[in-house]
C-alpha cells in the first residue's frame, strides 16, 4: 500500500469521529480496529442503556435517533454502523496492531488479522490512538482469578438464575450487575474495599442499590476483600478486624476498572507519568512527546478515566485533525 497520511488506531466512537474529520480534510487514511466496529459498546450488558441523551453521542453532524429519551446498546451500535455507513468510512476489523515504528512523517505499522492470523505493513505520516481502555481489566492478582467462573465484564443475568453470585466493585457497572442480577433471580453478594458505595454512581441507581442492601435483597460487605477464588467458594478478608471466612460461591465479576494500554504507548516512546499514569501531550493539539502520533479519547486520561467518554472524546478528532492537516501541508 502506498503511504497514508493518517492512520487511526482504534474504531470507537472516538476513532470514527477521527476518520470522518480525517475524510473531510481530505487525508488518506485507514481505521485498524482489533476488533468489531464499536468493539467496547458491543461487550457492554447486553441491555443497557445508555446515562445520557443521543445527541451528546452523536458524531459527524449525523443525527441519533433512538425510541426513548436515552439510548440503548442496540440503538448505539445500529447508529454507529450508520455512521460508518454514511461516511464510507475506511475501516478495517479484526485486525491488531502489533508494532508501531519509525518518525514523523515515516512511521510503519504492523498488524495481524483476527483470528486468521496474517500479517500486514503499513506506511504512514501521522498516527493517532484511540484505543480506549476497556479491553484491559484491573487484575486483583490473587489465587483462582483464572478459574472459568470470574469474569472482570457483565453481559446478561439469564445465566446465573439460582446461582450465588459474587460482585466486587463498587461503582456503577458493579451497583448495575448486582440489580440486574438480583432482578433475574441470582443469589448476590457485592463485595467493596471502601465503607460505601462510590458516591459517584448514577442519581437514579445509588437509592436502588443502597435499598437492596438495606432490604438484605443483597448481601453488600464492605470494608471487604476477597483474598482467594475456589471452585465452589470465595475466601474474603475484613480489612478492618482482619477476620477472614469463606463464603459459598458459583460466579464472580471482578468489575473493578479498566486501564489503558500503558506498555503499548510506552514501547512506542511516549512517556507516562508513573503517578498518574497519563501520558505525556500537548493539551492544546493531542500530539503526544514523540512528534506526529497524537492520542484521543479516554487513551489520555491515565487513572482518571471518568473524565473522557464518549461525550467529550468526539469533539478530539476536530483539534487533532486541523493540526497535523495543517503540519502534512508544510
Amino acid at each position: 500500500m502506498d503511504q497514508l497520511d493518517l492512520l487511526i488506531i482504534g474504531g470507537g466512537p472516538t476513532g470514527l469521529a477521527c476518520a470522518i474529520e480525517a475524510s473531510r480534510a481530505g487525508l488518506r487514511y485507514l481505521v485498524i480496529e482489533k476488533g468489531c466496529l464499536a468493539n467496547s459498546l458491543y461487550h457492554y450488558p447486553t441491555q443497557m442503556t445508555f446515562f445520557t441523551t443521543p445527541e451528546l453521542l452523536e458524531i459527524g453532524d449525523l443525527p441519533f435517533v433512538c425510541e426513548r429519551e436515552k439510548p440503548n446498546r442496540i440503538e448505539a451500535l445500529k447508529y454507529y454502523r450508520r455512521v460508518a455507513d454514511t461516511y464510507r468510512l475506511k475501516i478495517h476489523q479484526y485486525e491488531k496492531v502489533t508494532g508501531l515504528s519509525g518518525v514523523d512523517g515515516a512511521f510503519t505499522v504492523r498488524t495481524v488479522t483476527v483470528p486468521a492470523g496474517g500479517e500486514s505493513t503499513y506506511q504512514c505520516r501521522k498516527v493517532i490512538i484511540a484505543m480506549g481502555y476497556y479491553d484491559l481489566p484491573n487484575l486483583m492478582g490473587i489465587p483462582g482469578e483464572n478459574l472459568s467462573k470470574v469474569a472482570h465484564y457483565y453481559r446478561d443475568a439469564h445465566p446465573y438464575y439460582n446461582r450465588d453470585v459474587a460482585i466486587i466493585g463498587g461503582a456503577n457497572s458493579a451497583a448495575l450487575a448486582a440489580l440486574d442480577l438480583w432482578r433475574h433471580g441470582a443469589r448476590v453478594t457485592l463485595i467493596h474495599r471502601r465503607p460505601e458505595l462510590r458516591r459517584t454512581i448514577k442519581y437514579w441507581i445509588l437509592p436502588d442499590i443502597e435499598n437492596r442492601i438495606q432490604n438484605a435483597e443483597v448481601q453488600g460487605l464492605f470494608r471487604h476483600e476477597v483474598t482467594r477464588i475456589e471452585p465452589a467458594s470465595i475466601h474474603i478478608r475484613h480489612l478492618d478486624s482482619g477476620e477472614e471466612r469463606d463464603l459459598p460461591n458459583d460466579f464472580v465479576f471482578a468489575l473493578t476498572g479498566y486501564h489503558a494500554d500503558h506498555h503499548f504507548m510506552q514501547a512506542i516512546g511516549i512517556a507516562i507519568d508513573p503517578a498518574t499514569m497519563k501520558p505525556s501531550l500537548d493539551p492544546e493539539t493531542f500530539e503526544t512527546n514523540v512528534a506526529g502520533i497524537y492520542l484521543a479519547g479516554v487513551v489520555m486520561a491515565g487513572r482518571d478515566t471518568g473524565k473522557i467518554f464518549i461525550e467529550n472524546g468526539r469533539f478530539h478528532g476536530i483539534r487533532i485533525v486541523a493540526d497535523l492537516a495543517a503540519k502534512l501541508r508544510h
